[in-house]
């Protein structure tokens, strides 16, 4: 019997406005998994949508792992999920990561970290969330063919992040239809100024910085309309120690970054009466 394995992998915000496909942020939510060698697969489920966490069909989790290592024996997993589903916070690179590092430890197939992380970025088609997945933090990943290249910092930033949350989803498929093929020099330009500006403003704990520094003109203009929640809370950046807000990934949820000097209760009745919806789910937590 191959011994027991816990990960615990957190939830991620990519682009976080300019940074596309090359930027994610590590949040102080959750996927746990305990994992035990079983007789059969079987998923038991606690947190968030734990019906469709536990479901042995189209899961990604078992999916990968027997991709990976179809001789591996099956698995009881108790999973503890955080993350919300389908919203642009990290959760299928949680659950790659996860697939991957259960085929490397019961398949016995002695991937090193960085082959792990390689994996599970191929698998994705981006390295954004699941570098920053991996390494926690701010993480900065380039990707050229299956090789990852990452740098990682600001864990102990005393930023507070919110996260706000509509009722329905958005495939990661369906945002990036809506983006066009062609973009211009000037929009260009522009990105990577932000991109740069975005890394200092990290590196160097200069949140004035952000509001600038997110700027974006390559995803979120063209996903405004499937996301509505960014241009409507858009205009609350500068208000009440409110940094920044930018789409989490690709939508549709939004993650603002502020200050801890405004009550958090301040903040979020704020956020849904400019939406005009008192039942808008406002998550708050941290950088991890």
């Amino acid at each position: 019997m191959t011994k027991p394995l816990h990960l615990r992998l957190p939830a991620t915000s990519a682009n976080l406005g300019p940074g596309f496909d090359a930027l994610g942020l590590a949040m102080n939510l959750f996927l746990t998994i305990d994992a035990t060698q079983a007789a059969e697969n079987h998923i038991d489920a606690t947190g968030r949508n734990p019906t469709l966490v536990a479901s042995l069909n189209r899961n990604l989790i078992l999916d990968t792992y027997r991709d990976l290592a179809p001789h591996a024996p099956p698995l009881h997993l108790k999973i503890h999920n955080e993350i919300p589903l389908g919203m642009g916070c990290g959760s299928s690179a949680a659950a790659l990561l996860g697939g991957v590092h259960l085929a490397n430890h019961f398949g016995e197939l002695n991937l090193t970290p960085q082959q792990v992380l390689e994996e599970a970025c191929v698998r994705e088609g981006h390295p954004d969330n699941v570098a920053a997945c991996f390494h926690g933090g701010l993480t900065v990943s380039s990707m050229q063919g299956r090789e990852v290249t990452t740098a990682t910092f600001g864990h102990a930033l005393p930023w507070r992040l919110l996260l706000a949350l509509p009722t329905a989803s958005l495939a990661t498929s369906e945002a990036r239809a809506l983006l066009p093929d062609l973009y211009s020099r000037a929009d260009a330009v522009q990105n990577i100024q932000a991109t740069a500006l975005l890394v200092a403003a990290f590196a160097q704990n200069r949140p004035e910085l952000l509001a600038i520094a997110t700027r974006d003109r390559l995803h979120q203009p063209y996903r405004s309309a499937a996301c509505p929640l960014l241009p409507a809370l858009l205009p609350l950046v500068g208000a009440l120690g409110i940094f920044s807000a930018t789409l989490s990934g690709a939508g549709p949820s939004v993650l603002l970054i502020t200050d801890r000097t405004t009550p958090s209760e301040t903040l979020i009745t704020m956020l849904r009466d400019t939406v005009s919806d008192r039942s808008l789910e406002v998550v708050e937590t941290t950088i991890t």
